[in-house]
């Protein structure tokens, strides 16, 4: 399933930092100057999961593999990059490649690392890449419409497909990114926004905001974070406080240097982990579990996937000669010691084809080529 998260935000940000740091190794170059990253850096993060563990660990599994989701590293966007400023156009193809956004903002004073605006302020910078998405959009809709156009005249699905373009050009004309007004649109519409016409606007988006290492402790009386937690909650948009500096010293660490760094800050786990899971929310994923002797592994799923179509996942042969899945929710396994005990206690069910998977259900596929 390739699925891509897209780091994007202003130069100087933090996104290379913050890219390096969920990488856990230096990937993408930082420098204090724009457009340090020009090629976009992409990189596979693995998904903390302490289930996998569990599950590896009770059936004696010789390989644990997590599930993994992309990152990518996007050049820094500038005001008026839809006209070509910038990396321009470079920078959009990047974004419309992404299946969600991580925009990250900056809200660290240093006098050392320029900010491109001349001073610190996340809110502005945020409707920045808001606007330069929601031009970018409004050009690919008008471009849509006068291809179409002329071919309209007594052809019904050119005519509602005009009437879908006008509908959002009046979005975007009023500053309303699409994401914020998907009750407007029929499930046909938006797939037609997201799969033909690869509209930036209607991915989802998160904030990150990476703060100084003295910022975390004082988050209530942090301008900043209060302003953008307003704006975020309105348009319901996750936002995850964290400080880059602080995950980027923290992913080189040992286990348990790892522990004690983190007990230092105060903090339960690092920032990027709620980033992954996040992203993992963003899109609608959720992971089941294959397990034997030889390796447990986690993979990932949209929400509403069938059994069948999940057995493709692993192979495709699986979902060709699909017979039945074996399959115990997480929760019930842990009642027992493991699959056998789950076997002897009655608790694995037989489902059919268009079962449809849940968060971290095991299962076993039948099948026959």
């Amino acid at each position: 399933m390739n699925l891509k998260i897209g780091l994007v935000g202003l130069p100087n940000v933090g996104k290379s930092t913050i890219f390096n740091a969920l990488l856990q190794k230096v990937k993408a170059e930082v420098a204090n100057y724009p457009f340090c990253t020009i090629e976009p850096n992409v990189g596979a993060v693995a998904i903390p999961d302490e289930r996998l563990e569990i599950i590896a660990q009770r059936e004696r599994s010789a390989l644990k593999t997590p599930a993994f989701i992309e990152f990518v590293d996007i050049a820094g966007l500038v005001k008026d990059a839809s006209k070509g400023a910038g990396l321009g156009n470079q920078f959009l193809s990047h974004v419309r490649g992404v299946s969600a956004i991580a925009q990250v903002l900056r809200c660290f004073e240093d006098e050392n690392i320029v900010h491109v605006e001349g001073e610190v302020n996340p809110l502005r910078d945020a409707e920045i890449v808001e606007i330069e998405l929601m031009m970018a959009d409004f050009q690919t809709l008008e471009r849509r419409e006068e291809k179409v156009q002329r071919h309209a005249k007594g052809n019904k699905a050119i005519a509602q497909e005009l009437e879908t373009i006008k509908k959002c050009k009046t979005l975007l004309e009023d500053l309303k990114p699409l994401r914020l007004h998907r009750e407007l649109f029929s499930p046909e519409e938006w797939l037609y926004l997201e799969k033909t016409l690869f509209l930036l606007t209607v991915k989802p988006m998160m904030y990150i905001l990476n703060l100084g290492e003295g910022q975390l402790e004082s988050l209530e009386v942090n301008n900043f974070y209060q302003t953008l937690k307003e704006k975020a909650q309105r348009e319901s948009i996750p936002l995850i406080p964290l400080c880059g500096k602080i995950e980027s010293e923290l992913a080189l660490l040992a286990p348990e240097e790892k522990r004690i760094f983190l007990e230092a800050f105060a903090l339960k786990e690092p920032g990027l982990n709620l980033v992954i899971r996040e992203g993992f929310r963003l899109l609608k994923l959720i992971s089941f579990f294959t397990t034997n002797p030889k390796e447990t592994k986690a993979w990932i799923i949209k929400e509403g996937t069938t059994a069948r179509e999940s057995a493709g996942e692993v192979h495709s042969d699986m979902e060709r000669g699909f017979i039945s899945a074996e399959v115990i929710s997480f929760k019930d396994y842990l009642r027992v010691e493991n699959w056998l005990k789950a076997r002897e206690a009655g608790l694995i069910r037989l489902e059919g084809r268009d079962y449809l998977v849940q968060d971290g259900d095991i299962i076993y596929f039948r099948f026959n080529v």
